[in-house]
Protein backbone atom coordinates (compact mmCIF):
# COMPACT_ATOMS: atom_id res chain seq x y z
CA UNK A 1 0.00 0.00 0.00
CA UNK A 2 1.43 3.32 -0.90
CA UNK A 3 2.09 5.72 1.86
CA UNK A 4 1.20 9.16 2.06
CA UNK A 5 4.63 10.62 1.73
CA UNK A 6 5.31 8.11 -1.84
CA UNK A 7 1.52 9.46 -2.89
CA UNK A 8 2.88 13.47 -2.24
CA UNK A 9 6.67 12.94 -3.87
CA UNK A 10 4.83 11.19 -7.01
CA UNK A 11 2.19 14.00 -7.39
CA UNK A 12 5.33 16.24 -6.87
CA UNK A 13 7.26 14.08 -9.73
CA UNK A 14 4.60 14.09 -12.06
CA UNK A 15 5.16 18.04 -12.35
CA UNK A 16 8.26 17.84 -13.98
CA UNK A 17 9.87 20.22 -11.40
CA UNK A 18 13.10 22.36 -13.11
CA UNK A 19 16.01 22.40 -10.71
CA UNK A 20 15.72 24.77 -8.57
CA UNK A 21 12.80 26.50 -6.79
CA UNK A 22 9.31 26.37 -8.40
CA UNK A 23 6.61 28.36 -7.38
CA UNK A 24 3.14 26.85 -7.50
CA UNK A 25 -0.49 28.03 -8.17
CA UNK A 26 -0.84 27.57 -3.77
CA UNK A 27 0.25 31.66 -3.15
CA UNK A 28 2.57 30.05 -0.40
CA UNK A 29 3.56 26.51 -1.16
CA UNK A 30 6.75 26.71 -2.90
CA UNK A 31 8.67 23.13 -4.29
CA UNK A 32 12.31 22.36 -4.74
CA UNK A 33 14.71 19.70 -6.83
CA UNK A 34 17.90 19.36 -6.55
CA UNK A 35 20.13 16.42 -8.93
CA UNK A 36 22.95 16.26 -6.71
CA UNK A 37 24.38 17.81 -3.57
CA UNK A 38 24.88 21.56 -3.21
CA UNK A 39 27.35 23.73 -1.26
CA UNK A 40 26.85 25.12 1.83
CA UNK A 41 24.68 28.62 1.25
CA UNK A 42 24.69 31.27 3.96
CA UNK A 43 20.74 32.95 4.27
CA UNK A 44 18.38 33.68 6.21
CA UNK A 45 15.39 31.36 7.52
CA UNK A 46 12.38 33.54 7.32
CA UNK A 47 8.88 31.57 9.20
CA UNK A 48 8.45 28.74 7.26
CA UNK A 49 7.09 25.14 7.24
CA UNK A 50 9.73 22.72 5.22
CA UNK A 51 8.93 19.26 4.65
CA UNK A 52 11.29 16.82 2.62
CA UNK A 53 10.17 14.56 1.01
CA UNK A 54 13.18 13.03 -1.05
CA UNK A 55 16.69 13.05 0.00
CA UNK A 56 18.50 15.09 2.61
CA UNK A 57 19.70 18.13 3.87
CA UNK A 58 21.86 20.09 6.71
CA UNK A 59 21.95 22.93 8.13
CA UNK A 60 24.14 25.13 10.36
CA UNK A 61 22.23 27.27 12.74
CA UNK A 62 24.79 28.64 15.01
CA UNK A 63 26.98 26.09 16.62
CA UNK A 64 24.62 23.38 15.87
CA UNK A 65 24.20 21.23 13.29
CA UNK A 66 20.99 19.88 12.10
CA UNK A 67 20.13 17.01 9.67
CA UNK A 68 16.90 15.77 7.74
CA UNK A 69 15.41 13.57 5.80
CA UNK A 70 12.36 12.39 3.96
CA UNK A 71 9.18 12.71 6.16
CA UNK A 72 10.96 15.22 8.20
CA UNK A 73 10.18 19.03 8.64
CA UNK A 74 11.62 22.07 9.54
CA UNK A 75 9.88 25.08 10.82
CA UNK A 76 11.41 28.81 11.63
CA UNK A 77 9.64 31.08 13.61
CA UNK A 78 11.81 34.17 13.47
CA UNK A 79 14.18 35.08 10.89
CA UNK A 80 17.44 33.38 11.98
CA UNK A 81 20.76 33.57 9.87
CA UNK A 82 21.95 29.91 9.23
CA UNK A 83 23.78 28.14 6.48
CA UNK A 84 21.95 25.21 4.25
CA UNK A 85 23.42 22.55 1.74
CA UNK A 86 21.58 19.18 0.23
CA UNK A 87 24.01 16.43 1.05
CA UNK A 88 21.90 13.43 -0.61
CA UNK A 89 20.73 13.63 -3.81
CA UNK A 90 21.37 11.89 -7.34
CA UNK A 91 19.89 12.21 -11.02
CA UNK A 92 18.00 9.25 -10.35
CA UNK A 93 16.66 10.06 -6.59
CA UNK A 94 16.63 13.76 -6.91
CA UNK A 95 16.25 15.55 -3.62
CA UNK A 96 12.40 17.06 -3.32
CA UNK A 97 11.06 19.70 -0.75
CA UNK A 98 8.54 21.92 -0.10
CA UNK A 99 8.37 24.93 1.43
CA UNK A 100 4.85 27.02 3.35
CA UNK A 101 5.47 30.24 4.48
CA UNK A 102 3.97 31.35 7.92
CA UNK A 103 3.05 34.23 10.00
CA UNK A 104 2.28 35.12 13.52
CA UNK A 105 -0.32 36.70 12.66
CA UNK A 106 -1.55 33.17 11.16
CA UNK A 107 -0.21 31.38 13.95
CA UNK A 108 -2.16 33.56 16.29
CA UNK A 109 -5.52 33.65 14.74
CA UNK A 110 -5.91 29.98 14.69
CA UNK A 111 -4.54 29.39 18.68
CA UNK A 112 -7.59 31.98 19.22
CA UNK A 113 -10.13 30.45 17.14
CA UNK A 114 -9.49 27.09 18.31
CA UNK A 115 -9.06 28.40 21.64
CA UNK A 116 -5.67 26.39 21.93
CA UNK A 117 -4.20 26.52 25.42
CA UNK A 118 -0.65 25.09 25.00
CA UNK A 119 2.00 25.46 28.11
CA UNK A 120 5.57 25.06 27.74
CA UNK A 121 7.12 22.14 29.68
CA UNK A 122 9.44 25.17 30.99
CA UNK A 123 10.04 28.73 31.25
CA UNK A 124 13.07 28.35 29.32
CA UNK A 125 13.16 29.96 26.10
CA UNK A 126 12.95 27.56 23.19
CA UNK A 127 14.96 27.36 19.85
CA UNK A 128 13.48 29.84 16.95
CA UNK A 129 13.74 26.98 14.69
CA UNK A 130 12.96 22.97 15.30
CA UNK A 131 13.19 19.81 13.29
CA UNK A 132 9.90 17.67 13.79
CA UNK A 133 8.52 14.39 11.62
CA UNK A 134 5.42 14.78 9.72
CA UNK A 135 2.66 12.62 10.69
CA UNK A 136 -0.49 11.28 8.36
CA UNK A 137 -2.49 13.82 9.05
CA UNK A 138 0.24 16.82 8.09
CA UNK A 139 0.77 14.89 4.79
CA UNK A 140 -2.72 14.22 4.13
CA UNK A 141 -3.00 18.13 3.97
CA UNK A 142 -0.29 18.67 1.64
CA UNK A 143 -2.12 16.12 -0.56
CA UNK A 144 -4.71 18.41 -0.86
CA UNK A 145 -3.11 21.39 -1.50
CA UNK A 146 -1.20 19.49 -4.35
CA UNK A 147 -4.49 18.45 -5.43
CA UNK A 148 -5.55 22.35 -5.87
CA UNK A 149 -3.98 21.98 -9.15
CA UNK A 150 -6.08 23.57 -11.97
CA UNK A 151 -8.53 24.41 -9.74
CA UNK A 152 -10.26 28.05 -10.55
CA UNK A 153 -8.41 30.94 -9.24
CA UNK A 154 -11.21 31.59 -6.63
CA UNK A 155 -10.99 28.06 -5.45
CA UNK A 156 -7.05 27.85 -4.94
CA UNK A 157 -7.29 30.64 -2.93
CA UNK A 158 -10.01 30.13 -0.65
CA UNK A 159 -9.53 26.31 0.61
CA UNK A 160 -5.42 26.62 0.06
CA UNK A 161 -6.35 29.02 3.18
CA UNK A 162 -8.37 26.63 4.88
CA UNK A 163 -6.28 23.75 4.84
CA UNK A 164 -2.88 26.12 5.99
CA UNK A 165 -4.76 26.72 8.69
CA UNK A 166 -6.13 23.23 9.33
CA UNK A 167 -1.79 22.80 9.06
CA UNK A 168 -1.10 25.56 11.80
CA UNK A 169 -3.71 23.74 13.73
CA UNK A 170 -1.88 20.20 13.55
CA UNK A 171 1.27 22.10 14.55
CA UNK A 172 0.28 23.39 17.45
CA UNK A 173 -1.63 20.92 19.02
CA UNK A 174 1.70 18.52 18.04
CA UNK A 175 4.54 17.78 19.97
CA UNK A 176 6.30 21.37 19.62
CA UNK A 177 3.17 23.82 19.78
CA UNK A 178 4.83 25.41 22.82
CA UNK A 179 7.05 26.63 20.17
CA UNK A 180 4.11 28.27 18.25
CA UNK A 181 2.85 29.81 21.69
CA UNK A 182 6.40 30.82 22.64
CA UNK A 183 5.64 33.40 19.10
CA UNK A 184 2.50 34.27 19.50
CA UNK A 185 2.80 35.37 23.23
CA UNK A 186 6.37 37.00 22.68
CA UNK A 187 4.70 39.34 19.88
CA UNK A 188 1.47 40.09 21.56
CA UNK A 189 3.47 40.95 24.69
CA UNK A 190 6.11 42.83 23.14
CA UNK A 191 8.10 40.11 24.54
CA UNK A 192 12.31 41.50 24.70
CA UNK A 193 13.67 39.08 22.11
CA UNK A 194 11.29 39.68 19.82
CA UNK A 195 11.66 43.37 19.59
CA UNK A 196 15.29 42.74 19.92
CA UNK A 197 15.23 41.05 16.44
CA UNK A 198 13.25 43.39 14.76
CA UNK A 199 15.16 46.49 16.50
CA UNK A 200 18.44 44.56 15.05
CA UNK A 201 16.83 44.01 11.43
CA UNK A 202 16.19 47.78 10.94
CA UNK A 203 19.55 48.88 12.57
CA UNK A 204 22.06 46.12 11.17
CA UNK A 205 23.72 48.83 8.95
CA UNK A 206 24.06 51.15 11.66
CA UNK A 207 27.23 51.03 14.42
CA UNK A 208 25.54 50.07 17.79
CA UNK A 209 26.21 48.34 21.39
CA UNK A 210 24.65 45.63 23.14
CA UNK A 211 23.74 48.00 25.39
CA UNK A 212 21.43 50.15 23.00
CA UNK A 213 19.93 46.73 21.87
CA UNK A 214 19.18 45.73 25.57
CA UNK A 215 17.69 48.96 26.01
CA UNK A 216 15.88 49.06 23.42
CA UNK A 217 13.86 45.53 24.36
CA UNK A 218 13.47 46.60 28.26
CA UNK A 219 15.94 43.57 29.28
CA UNK A 220 19.39 43.81 30.99
CA UNK A 221 22.26 42.43 28.97
CA UNK A 222 23.03 39.50 30.56
CA UNK A 223 19.67 39.05 30.26
CA UNK A 224 19.60 39.58 26.37
CA UNK A 225 22.39 37.28 25.54
CA UNK A 226 20.71 34.45 27.05
CA UNK A 227 17.95 34.52 26.21
CA UNK A 228 18.47 35.92 22.02
CA UNK A 229 21.20 32.52 21.99
CA UNK A 230 18.85 30.67 22.90
CA UNK A 231 16.15 31.68 20.18
CA UNK A 232 18.18 32.14 17.38
CA UNK A 233 21.56 30.17 17.94
CA UNK A 234 24.01 33.19 18.20
CA UNK A 235 24.62 36.59 20.18
CA UNK A 236 22.55 40.02 18.45
CA UNK A 237 26.34 41.43 17.61
CA UNK A 238 26.54 37.65 15.56
CA UNK A 239 23.06 38.40 14.18
CA UNK A 240 23.76 41.75 13.08
CA UNK A 241 26.62 41.03 11.47
CA UNK A 242 25.04 37.89 9.20
CA UNK A 243 22.74 40.21 8.05
CA UNK A 244 25.10 42.60 6.97
CA UNK A 245 26.78 40.40 5.19
CA UNK A 246 23.80 38.47 3.77
CA UNK A 247 22.67 41.99 2.19
CA UNK A 248 26.21 43.10 0.64
CA UNK A 249 25.87 39.68 -0.97
CA UNK A 250 22.55 40.32 -2.51
CA UNK A 251 23.41 43.67 -3.51
CA UNK A 252 26.66 42.67 -5.08
CA UNK A 253 24.65 39.54 -6.96
CA UNK A 254 21.79 41.44 -8.75
CA UNK A 255 24.57 43.81 -9.98
CA UNK A 256 23.35 47.36 -7.99
CA UNK A 257 26.67 47.58 -5.91
CA UNK A 258 30.55 46.01 -6.45
CA UNK A 259 32.32 45.12 -3.07
CA UNK A 260 33.36 48.63 -1.59
CA UNK A 261 29.94 50.02 -2.37
CA UNK A 262 27.91 47.26 -0.75
CA UNK A 263 30.29 47.07 2.29
CA UNK A 264 29.23 50.84 2.88
CA UNK A 265 25.74 49.98 1.95
CA UNK A 266 25.20 47.70 4.97
CA UNK A 267 27.35 49.41 7.63
CA UNK A 268 31.43 48.29 7.34
CA UNK A 269 33.00 51.50 7.50
CA UNK A 270 36.67 49.37 6.68
CA UNK A 271 36.25 47.84 2.96
CA UNK A 272 39.44 45.50 4.12
CA UNK A 273 37.44 44.18 7.37
CA UNK A 274 34.26 43.79 5.44
CA UNK A 275 36.40 41.91 2.75
CA UNK A 276 37.75 39.72 5.59
CA UNK A 277 34.57 39.10 7.29
CA UNK A 278 33.11 38.25 4.12
CA UNK A 279 35.84 35.60 3.41
CA UNK A 280 35.43 34.02 6.88
CA UNK A 281 31.60 33.54 6.47
CA UNK A 282 31.51 32.47 2.48
CA UNK A 283 34.60 30.84 1.72
CA UNK A 284 36.15 33.20 -0.60
CA UNK A 285 36.53 37.00 -1.16
CA UNK A 286 33.60 39.05 -2.74
CA UNK A 287 34.50 39.37 -5.91
CA UNK A 288 35.47 36.14 -6.42
CA UNK A 289 32.49 34.25 -4.50
CA UNK A 290 30.15 36.75 -7.11
CA UNK A 291 32.14 35.47 -10.11
CA UNK A 292 32.23 31.42 -8.95
CA UNK A 293 28.16 31.86 -8.23
CA UNK A 294 27.26 33.84 -11.76
CA UNK A 295 29.89 30.89 -13.38
CA UNK A 296 27.42 28.22 -11.92
CA UNK A 297 24.64 26.22 -14.75
CA UNK A 298 22.24 26.43 -12.32
CA UNK A 299 22.38 28.97 -9.91
CA UNK A 300 22.39 27.55 -6.26
CA UNK A 301 20.88 29.14 -3.33
CA UNK A 302 20.08 29.21 0.27
CA UNK A 303 16.67 27.56 0.25
CA UNK A 304 14.95 25.64 3.00
CA UNK A 305 13.17 23.37 1.58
Amino acid sequence: MQSDLDQLLEMVNSLNLAEGRTDTVVPFLSLVRRSQPTAMMPGVLRPSFCLILQGTKKFHLGQDTIYYGAGDYLVSLFDIPASGQVVGATRQSPYIGLRIELTPEEISSVMTEAEINVKPPNRKMGPGAYVGKSDEHLQLLLIRLLELRGKPEAEIRFLSSLIKREMIFRLLTGDYGHLFVQRVFMDQQNEGISRAIEWIKENYNKTFTIDEVARSSNMSVSGLHHKFKAVTAMAPLQYQKQLRLQEARRLMLNGSANATAAALEVGYESPAQFSREYRRHFGLPPLQDIKAFQRLPVPEAFETS
